[in-house]
């Protein structure tokens, strides 16, 4: 997350379409710029050589970013037979080729295998931690990286197109912290050959979709006027799974300060008729976010009060 002393104090989410070649900190560095912002993140990182969906988060919202980066991821990518790379891209080197070039016949009928809930192993360039230490850095020094499987949520995986025999396009959708090029390169393996990722593009993160992204060159063709902070979307955006709960603005004072508020009189059980114990709720006063909330034993407790 970037920040910054000074600068504006801008709350909201900005869906930036990502283009090929720059890191998602990049990304949020000229965003900070733009809106001389003074705090700054993103929600989920993405290769430099994917594109799409990259929300980034503005002052308050940085504080919802979890949230977003929970939400169900959506990607299209190209694979391409015959050639395994050391970064399951095509960033990497190869490192094995094979013959084999499987039918669309073969492919469909394997899918079903990647979908569910299934173990897999990151790749050795990933930002997992090993050891207190990025996986891609080991690897870049070309040290041993030993990487745990791990459960990850795939709920749909769909073959588009054959363009060519060296290649297919997929659709994807998942859950967090599922990797397209392991999913890639263990396709290719279960199909009796090899495979990396040519191209990669997410166009959903959950609520933020491509259809509401903007350029950075677009975005910074607005210059720093109003027109700018028309791309923003409330901070609240990233938390439209979580149900709503309206408080008085005592109750919203309480919650600000860090305290409890106390549900259990007979007068609130119309407002908590959709809520179950341990539930998320966003707690609201006079139509504004107030803070994200958990409701538990008859009481709202604080998770992550909001400044707006």
């Amino acid at each position: 997350m970037a920040r910054r002393k000074g600068g504006r104090k801008v709350d909201g989410w900005l869906v930036v379409d990502k283009p090929l070649g720059v890191t998602s900190t990049q990304v949020v560095g000229r965003v900070r710029r733009l809106f001389d912002a003074q705090k700054v993140g993103h929600g989920g990182t993405l290769d430099p050589l994917a594109t799409g969906v990259l929300p980034v988060a503005l002052g308050e919202a940085t504080k919802t970013v979890a949230y977003a980066m929970d939400g169900t991821k959506r990607y299209r990518f190209t694979l391409r037979w015959g050639e395994a790379t050391t970064t399951d891209d095509a960033e990497g080197a190869v490192i094995e080729t094979a013959e084999r070039r499987p039918g669309e016949a073969e492919i469909r009928a394997v899918l079903p295998r990647f979908t569910g809930t299934i173990s897999q192993v990151p790749p050795r360039f990933s930002a997992v931690k090993v050891e207190g230490q990025r996986a891609y850095d080991l690897a870049r020094a070309d040290e041993a990286v030993e990487l745990t499987p791990r459960l990850v949520r795939i709920d749909a995986f769909e073959l588009l197109e054959r363009p060519d025999a060296d290649h297919a396009v997929f659709a994807v959708t998942c859950g967090k912290g599922a990797y397209m090029r392991a999913l890639a390169r263990d396709l290719g393996r279960a199909l009796g050959t090899v495979a990396h990722v040519v191209q990669l593009r997410r166009v959903a993160v959950g609520p933020f979709t491509e259809a509401g992204a903007i350029s950075l060159d677009s975005l910074e063709a607005l210059g720093h006027g109003p027109a700018l902070l028309e791309r923003l979307l409330p901070v609240e955006t990233a938390l439209d799974d979580i149900p709503a709960l309206a408080l008085t603005e005592a109750e919203a004072q309480r919650l600000r300060c860090g305290q409890a508020v106390s549900l259990m009189a007979r007068v609130h059980r119309d407002r908590l008729r959709n809520l179950t114990q341990g539930s998320l709720v966003c707690a609201t006063a006079g139509g504004r976010l107030v803070a994200v909330a958990r409701y538990e034993a008859g009481e709202v407790h604080p998770v992550r009060v909001l400044n707006l």
